[in-house]
């Protein structure tokens, strides 16, 4: 629960009598609501408020049942769906607009520049602010407040938001003030004020219920002095009140602190699951077992296979040229490629078990390749992977545009994406470096292909799983570098199809590779449950 929702939790006991314990020697609500009436009825004689046609009062039956009786008419009406809880005994029903004088305000025309400079406070809705309001942006003159028909509210008086994003947004005015025409204010009669206060401020969920006008919803005054309030005995109004002023400076403390909570625990799992990717990649998550045999054999693996490709005509020549790379006896690292050997110790970032092996990507993948620059076609048929698609998050066809269909025949096979293949976001600041893994299941085409943003790394997926690789390429010994490695202007950073091939990747035997995937996704989906 976070703090918003303790203090609407409060609010909500406090109005069904749930805060403070009834008092049986608490004078009860049913004669505080006749000496309301009886109080409107002096005012009303005395022309100080308007006679409401619609005045009535809430009883309950003999057989339980609520029913409402007009005052004007002596109509009575069962209104038992209404009830929205029971309330304790000694309490009573009523409509808002029973327990008090409500008026909206008005705005003077803003071209009359005699209406405005002048000492009198003319609040805004926005200017609402769930607590007292002892000042205005703007002033009126008498002028405007005479001639613009304007009501002026007295200390004390509560006011709440009618209009647009802050509907249902409270306030007590602290000194006399008049309002705009989104604003209703109410005086009291007979009422606690703060009792009132609260009572709106814990209903605003119900107010925004009933707002109307699409883009620019609204309450009507007739609406809000319709609303059925729970009245308690006016001691226990005064005891609910006194016990949410307690309450509430704890509901903000707990609402700050819950906030520090979240985002320490955003900070502390995004920090640990870094942690993990980077246990992972250095042979440190998974225990290594002797009989699931060594990088250097699945390697030996993977030269027969390319051999066998390049022989089938599948794969060119030149993949054969791979590089070795071995540790000296003075531990350094270095690579053989032909009869040439070269000293890159400077480009190991870390050490890994003895039963790994670091490669060059190339000398692990059939293919590494750019996507090429589609002609578009609001034609659905082939969707495009551009870096839109390509989120942390996921894989996702929706953001796809399409290739016209006609250039279909100008993708060679080897364009066309197949499932496992992974998709690096290769240009862009913010952008750069984003990784997703293809999936034919997520795609409802045909077919795929890449733009030129992206480029498509396709392991030798007997041998190579494409999410140990994608966990690596995620890992911060990658993305802490990403931009490094890349070329060109800030705003134009590039990771040339050259150095992605030419990236060192650490790789396990492939069973260690299937239980470091296995045990990273374990431990992900229990940070995230």
């Amino acid at each position: 629960m976070n703090g918003k929702q303790l203090k609407n939790s409060i609010l909500q006991w406090a109005i069904q009598g749930k805060l403070v314990p009834q008092d049986p020697n608490d004078e009860p609500a049913s004669v505080l609501l006749e000496k309301i009436r009886t109080e409107k009825a002096r005012l009303i004689k005395e022309g100080k408020i308007k006679k409401d046609k619609n005045e009535s009062f809430i009883f309950r039956g003999d057989d339980n049942s609520y029913y409402e009786k007009f005052l004007a008419t002596g109509e009575v009406k069962c209104i038992d769906e209404e009830i929205p809880f029971e309330i304790p005994q000694g309490w009573e029903w009523s409509r808002m607009g029973s327990i008090g004088d409500w008026g909206a305000g008005a705005t003077p025309a803003k071209g009359n520049t005699s209406y405005y400079g002048g000492n009198i406070l003319w609040l805004r809705t926005g200017e609402l602010n769930n607590s007292i309001v002892n000042d205005t942006e703007i002033k009126i003159t008498d002028k405007a407040l005479k001639e613009c028909s304007l009501r002026m509210n007295k200390a004390g008086d509560v006011l709440i938001a009618m209009y647009g994003a802050t509907i249902g947004k409270v306030a007590i005015a602290g000194c006399e003030l008049t309002t705009n025409q989104a604003c209703c204010a109410c005086t009291p009669i007979g009422i606690f004020n703060y009792y009132l206060f609260y009572f709106l401020m814990g209903s605003q969920v119900d107010f925004i219920k009933k707002g109307e006008g699409g883009a620019q919803p609204n309450i009507s005054r007739e609406k809000l002095v319709a609303h059925l309030m729970p009245i308690p005995p006016i001691q226990e109004q005064h005891r609910i009140v006194e016990r949410i002023k307690d309450v509430l400076p704890l509901t903000n403390k707990y609402a700050l602190s819950q906030i520090a909570l979240d985002e320490l625990n955003r900070s502390i799992n995004d920090k640990l699951k870094k942690s993990i990717l980077q246990e992972a990649i250095q042979g440190k998550l998974v225990p290594q077992i002797s009989e699931e045999g060594t990088a250097q054999e699945l390697l030996e693996q993977i030269k027969t296979e390319k051999e066998k490709l390049v022989k089938d005509g599948k794969l060119k020549k030149s993949a054969l040229t791979d590089s070795v790379i071995f540790k000296g006896d003075d531990n350094k690292y270095f690579e053989k490629i032909g009869k040439t050997i070269t000293d890159i110790t400077n480009e190991i970032p870390f050490e890994i078990p003895a039963t790994w092996q670091w490669v060059r990507l190339d000398d692990i993948c059939s293919y590494i390749q750019r996507g090429k620059s589609p002609k578009y076609s609001p034609i659905k048929k082939y969707p495009v992977i551009a870096q839109k698609c390509n989120q942390w998050a996921g894989f996702c066809i929706d953001k796809a545009q399409f290739i016209d269909p006609n250039s279909l025949p100008s993708y060679a096979e080897e364009r066309l994406l197949q499932d496992g293949d992974l998709m690096w976001n290769s240009t862009g600041l913010g952008t750069l470096g984003r990784m997703a893994i293809y999936k034919s299941a997520l795609n409802p085409y045909e077919l795929a292909v890449a733009d030129s943003h992206v480029t498509v790394i396709r392991p030798l997926k007997a041998y190579v799983l494409s999410q140990y690789l994608y966990y690596y390429f995620a890992s911060d010994t990658v993305q802490s570098v990403i931009e490094d490695k890349s070329a060109g202007s800030t705003k134009q950073k590039e990771l040339s199809t050259t150095t992605v091939k030419n990236y060192l990747v650490p790789i396990p035997p492939y069973r260690e590779q299937q239980r470091i995937v296995e045990k990273i996704k374990t431990v992900t989906s229990i940070m995230r449950g």
